[in-house]
This record gives structure tokens, sequence and C-alpha cells, in this order.
């Protein structure tokens, strides 16, 4: 019976152990779970300011305008008598454009060169008389000195009457060479505004109009307005490519030929120029023109992702971390190239910075 009564307690013994063993796997795998909860990733991607040369490709519009372009107006008053030219022609330099006819020039210039021919027949003739007085003067008590006076002041009075009849004269025949009309250069007609017959002259201008315009088309001016932050960032050999919308797929190439030097003070911008061959004549001065201008800097900037620059509506910045918290830093943006940024402002290189930042990031606020 003593033995029945110790072999039940050793069993109820061990059922109990084998209770409590059961019962310890939910604590272990609740302490378990406590370390992985307290062992989860930090939600921010942190990285570092970096120095660096960053250069970029910007796009801009630009308009094709003609190498060498004039309106041409009337120096005189006067009737179109001629206009062998039209809209679209091609003329070479030289070429007569217009005729104009004014019967007072004319007759002007025709006055002036009769007097002119008269003033030089009547000096031609004081100067003879003063030559013979001269030779008979070798003869001692044959012409007194009184009348080699008076003929030598004759002569020169005749004289400088004939220069002043060249000088009217000439002033007329330059006025009169104004009522034809020739090509300054070689190009195309691309505006007419008159017909025979019209009167015309310099304050007559119809709706101030000018009488023809003349555009260069065989070589052209790519002018493109630089926004001030890139405009120090160019060489006169900096290699750009540009495309227009009537020849899709199409790219044109060229250096930048010349540089206006300062700002336009309305648009803060500069305006550079690079020339373009257009012998075949598919460009045409007017044109639109998308453009890639590479800029570069000369000197070593910094350098962040550019997701780590936080625009807001009133700034841009980036947060720094230091001393386990965050620090808001304004900066300014500059070249963008990839996925970096180039950015001015309170930073050195190697500062430690959170790449994935946001607004929620609040300035001071603790960072793990």
């Amino acid at each position: 019976m003593r033995k029945l009564l110790y072999l039940f307690f050793s069993l109820f013994l061990l059922f109990l152990w084998a209770c409590n063993q059961g019962e310890s796997h939910p604590v272990v795998d609740s302490v378990n779970a406590d370390k992985k909860a307290s062992t989860t990733h930090s939600p921010y991607v942190f990285g570092e300011v970096t120095e660096a040369e960053l250069g970029s490709t910007v796009h801009l519009p630009a308009v094709l305008r003609p190498y060498e372009m004039v309106d041409i107006y009337p120096k005189v008053n006067g009737f179109i008598k001629e206009i062998p030219v039209d809209r679209g022609t091609r003329v070479r330099t030289g070429q007569l454009l217009l005729r104009l006819e004014a019967p007072e020039i004319e007759q002007q210039y025709m006055a002036a060169k009769a007097k002119y021919l008269q003033a030089y027949s009547l000096s031609l003739a004081s100067k003879d008389d003063y030559d013979r007085l001269m030779v008979a003067n070798k003869m001692p008590g044959t012409v007194s000195a009184h009348d080699l006076e008076l003929a030598k002041a004759k002569m020169t009075a005749d004289s400088a009457t004939t220069q002043a009849e060249i000088a009217n004269y000439k002033a007329l025949e330059a006025t009169r060479d104004y009522l034809t009309v020739t090509a300054p250069f070689d190009g195309v007609i691309t505006e007419r505004n008159v017909h025979p017959g019209a009167l015309v002259g310099p304050n007559l201008k119809a709706d101030d109009k000018p009488m023809l315009v003349l555009q260069q088309e065989s070589r052209l001016r790519l002018v493109i307005d630089v926004p001030e932050v890139y405009s120090n960032q160019l060489t006169e050999h900096t290699l750009i490519s540009f495309r227009v919308s009537t020849l899709p797929g199409r790219t044109f190439r060229g250096t930048i030929s010349r540089a206006a030097g300062s700002l336009n003070m309305k648009y803060r911008s500069e305006a550079i120029e690079m020339d373009v061959k257009n012998e075949n004549g598919l460009l045409k001065p007017g044109m639109y023109a998308e453009v890639d201008l590479p800029v570069q800097r000369n000197t070593h900037s910094l350098v962040v992702p550019a997701a780590a620059v936080v625009v807001s509506q009133e700034k841009k910045y980036i947060i720094t971390v230091d001393g386990g918290k965050a620090h808001w830093v304004d900066v300014v943006t500059g070249n963008s190239r990839n996925d970096s940024t180039e950015v001015f402002g309170e930073l050195t290189a190697h500062a430690r910075i959170i790449v994935n930042a946001n607004d929620e990031i609040r300035d001071g606020s603790p960072v793990q």
C-alpha cells in the first residue's frame, strides 16, 4: 500500500514538472519578440556632403536671326521710279534695289555743275593773266607792282570760288546719288512696302515702315539668353547643339562665337551668339530653337544627392545631423547632373546629412 502511494506521488510530481515546461515557452517567445522590436531599422538614409566639379547641360530656348539685316529708308524726297526687286528676291552686293525720281534735285545738280565749270574757267583765266604778267615783269618797267598785286589777288579769289563751287557740286552729286539705292550685302528681300509712283522721303514714312528689308540668310546668328546663374560657366569655345521643330531628328552643332559681356537689366540674362552656316537654306531667320548648353564650374563645389534637398514654399534646405539632432541648413541649388545637385550654404564637406529628407523632420528633432 505504501509503495502505491509513493508511485502515485512520483507520477504527480512528474505531471507538475511537465506542465511547468509547457508554460515556459511563451515566456521565451515574448522575450525574443521584445528583442526583435527593440532592434528595428532607422527610417532615415544617411549620406554626406562631397566636393566635386559638377557640370551640367542646360536646356534653353533660342532664336535664329539674320547675320546681317537692314531696313532701307529714303534719304531724300522723291517718287519711286523703278523697283526691280520684290519679296523673296535674292540680291548681290551693289545690285540695284530701287531708283527715285526728284526733278528739283536734278536741276540743282545741273546748276551746281554749271557754276563749278564757270568758276573753274574763270580761275584758269585769272591764272593765265597772272602768269603773263609775271613773265612780262622780268623786263623792268613793263608791269607795275600794283597791277601785279591785283592779278594775284584775282587769281586767288577765283581759285577760292572754284573750290567752293566744287564743294557745292560734290554735295549735290552725293544727294543725287541717294536717288539710286543698291544692296549693301548679299541677301534676300524679306519685305517690300512701296510701289512705283509712291512719294517717299525721310519725313514721309508711311506708318514708319521701311521701303525694303534686306536680310542675309546664308549665315545666321543663334542668339541665346543665358540666365545669370550660368553666365560665369561658359567659355568662348563651348560646344553647343540645337534643334528646331521643323526638322525633327536633326541636330546642329557649333561653338560660342561671342558674348555680350553684361547682363540684361530687365531679364537678368546674358546674350550669347553662335554663328550658323546656312548655305543650303534649311534654317530661316526667326525660327525658335531648343539649345543644349553645357555648363561647368572651374572650381570645386559642394554636392549632395538630389533627394536630400527639401523644397518648401519659402526656401530650399537640407537636413544635417549633428549630436543626434536634425538641423535645417538653407541652401541655394546650382548645377544638377544625374542624381546629384550642387548646393551653396553654410555647409562643409563630409557633413552628415539625411538623404531621404522631408519637411516632417523638424529642426532640432532627435535623429537615431
